[in-house]
């Protein structure tokens, strides 16, 4: 498979996280097995992204002239989107009489985020507010609001490369906690402890 990168032209100003902790007991549950955890937490990113093609516009860029910001919008949502070439080959199974047939796979997607944040993801929501267009109607700003699902090594089989992605931050994140755990205990009079 080939590695496409989609870069954000704008960082996001801000971005929200939210994890839910996948615990067997508690309410509801087996009172004994409250602090057991049957997984990583499932995490969720929403974030804002801004594009816009006023820069290229200015700087004579053809593409930004004759397509506007049409090529990124595509690129972004082409990542919900199973190939073509899959769908046809897969009608062509299914009219010689094929009864099995294979959903498409999407491809492994990746949210960068710096150096310490590099999660495989999938889109859960997207949204597009398209907010200027050129004279062919060509959209030359927006903004996409996406919802993204952090996939953990809970969802992938052992050797899919999501998962040794998802343990090699899980691995880091622990690593940057315990620095921050053993340098703030001389700072802090009462915090959590940790058993």
């Amino acid at each position: 498979a080939r590695l496409r990168v989609i870069p954000f032209q704008y960082n996001p100003d801000t971005m929200t996280r939210q994890l839910e902790p996948r615990a067997m007991g508690g309410e509801g549950g087996d009172k004994t097995e409250v602090y057991r955890l049957t997984g990583p937490p499932r995490e969720t990113i929403t974030l804002k992204i801004e594009i816009d093609a006023a820069d290229g516009l200015e700087q004579g860029d053809p593409r930004a002239a004759s397509t506007g910001i049409t090529p990124a919008l595509s690129a972004l949502e082409l990542l919900l989107y199973p190939k073509s070439g899959t769908v046809i080959a897969n009608a062509a199974l299914a009219q010689a009489g094929n009864i099995e047939i294979i959903p498409p796979e999407a491809p492994l997607t990746l949210f960068v985020w710096g150096l310490n944040r590099v999660l495989p993801v999938r889109i859960t929501s997207f949204s597009v507010t398209e907010q200027a267009y050129d004279p062919a109607l060509n959209p030359i700003r927006a903004e996409v609001d996406l919802s993204l699902q952090v996939l953990s090594y809970a969802d992938f089989q052992h050797a899919h490369p999501g998962y040794s992605l998802f343990m090699a931050h899980q691995i880091a994140k622990e690593s940057l906690g315990a620095t921050y755990v053993t340098s703030s205990t001389e700072i802090l009079g009462t915090s959590f402890k940790i058993l």
